[in-house]
């Protein structure tokens, strides 16, 4: 009996329950982060033009995004295990859907429905995240977000070969049935924690005296200020990571530094997975607001030297880390600074509200990619998402921080006590 005891406690301890969820995370990757290395050979072998291929990329963002709201509502009743489950089998079809692609129609559909599973997993985990570590909720899904960013830094040298020696349609299919059969199998093995399973946060904890004690559901939420100044945030910071991260192989070939091409993705990538880390445990010790104000000026930096990049392939392959390493901690600092204000109860239907704007931010990278081929250069879109940064750094420190004080200092004791 005791023995059994055991190793129940043992199946549900939250770092295993969080390797998990990171390992599922690092399969999704590639289907948002090594789509990049299919845009050249689609365009190549069907003729298709690269604007039409963005726009099976927008779809594919529009749909792992808006999804996951649906999905937090549903894994906070019925747990993490069925969605993730369904996602492993959508995450397979939609790449072998992609593979056998003959008009851009049957394009978008592979990549509406691998969106879909991708934001069941997504979304899971990073409910996950939040419920099992009140105590370092910024490390916890920093963590979770960085197998996301940094796990296709494993794949995009392997995809990338196998597309040269292949074809993209071997690549597609491959990746897509094997990244999915792992999720399916893991998804038998999450769960979110019982009542009383994790230990409250101390009063003294630097977690605890920044979040609201009492929740939010997502249809009060809506109706705060805070809400919707976090949203148009990650909306303004998103579409600077999408853009870059649709646009940086056509960048690259475009600039003449073509060359540089696979270790740009590998250090990208790292950079990108490493950020959400290392800025999601500084923001447990700084602050949410603080870390998101350095981080993006540090972006703007990079896109600003992206614009005098062209034919310099160390400047290229440096500004785009940056860019990277910056705006990657927007999938950490966000749900975390939204369980922060909303607490905690509701997180994964809160934090999936949120995660929408990435959805809404994608809208932009057709049309950014319409710019591009009617005027020739980044510049005047590099220029905007610069100024994106800058506004949005400000923010972080001169609204975002007083509102979420404001609401944590004037929180009724009843409700605290609920």
């Amino acid at each position: 009996m005791q023995a059994a005891s055991s190793a129940g406690s043992a199946a549900r301890n939250r770092w295993l329950i969080l390797g998990l969820a990171i390992i599922a995370m690092i399969c999704v990757a590639n289907l948002q982060y090594g789509w990049t290395l299919f845009v050249n050979p689609l365009n190549a072998a069907n003729g298709w033009k690269k604007s039409a291929i963005q726009s099976a990329f927008a779809v594919f963002v529009l749909a792992e995004t808006w999804i996951v709201p649906f999905n937090g509502w549903f894994a906070d009743r019925f747990g993490p295990k069925p969605m993730v489950a369904l996602a492993g089998i959508l995450i397979a079809i939609g790449w072998i859907i992609d593979a056998h692609a003959s008009s851009i129609g049957t394009l978008v559909l592979g990549e509406l429905i691998s969106g879909l599973g991708t934001g069941f997993v997504y979304g899971t985990m990073v409910g996950i995240a939040v419920k099992w570590f009140p105590d370092r909720r910024g490390l916890a899904v920093g963590l979770t977000a960085a197998g996301f960013g940094a796990g296709a830094a494993l794949t995009v040298i392997p995809i990338k070969n196998m597309i040269a020696s292949s074809g993209y349609a071997q690549a597609f299919q491959t990746f897509g049935i094997v990244q999915g059969v792992i999720v399916f199998i893991i998804a038998f093995f999450l769960a979110f924690p019982r009542p009383g399973e994790v230990a409250a946060v101390p009063a003294d904890n630097l977690a605890a005296t920044r979040m609201r004690k009492n929740s939010y559901s997502w249809t009060q939420m809506l109706l705060t200020p805070s809400f919707w100044l976090l949203y148009v945030m990650m909306v303004m910071i998103a579409t600077g990571l999408l853009f870059v991260t649709a646009q940086v192989a056509p960048m690259a070939k475009d600039y003449g530094v073509a060359s540089i091409l696979s270790v740009t993705l590998l250090v990208d990538n790292l950079t990108n997975g490493g950020s959400r880390i290392v800025f999601g445990a500084l923001s447990d010790r700084i602050g949410r607001e603080v870390t998101m104000a350095i981080a993006f000026t540090c972006e703007a930096l990079g896109l600003l030297g992206l614009i005098f990049a062209a034919h310099n392939p160390i400047l290229f392959m440096l500004c785009a880390a940056l860019t990277f390493l910056a705006s990657g901690e927007i999938y950490s600092l966000f749900p975390a600074a939204c369980t922060d204000i909303f607490g905690p109860k509701y997180a994964t239907t809160n934090a999936g509200l949120l995660y929408t704007a990435k959805g809404t931010a994608s809208l932009v990278v057709p049309i950014a990619a319409l710019i591009y081929a009617s005027s020739g250069s980044y510049a005047g879109i590099l220029g905007v998402l610069v100024a994106f940064n800058v506004i949005v750094a400000g923010l972080a420190v001169a609204v975002l921080k007083p509102m979420r004080e404001r609401a944590v200092a004037t929180e009724a004791p009843v409700a605290s006590a609920a």
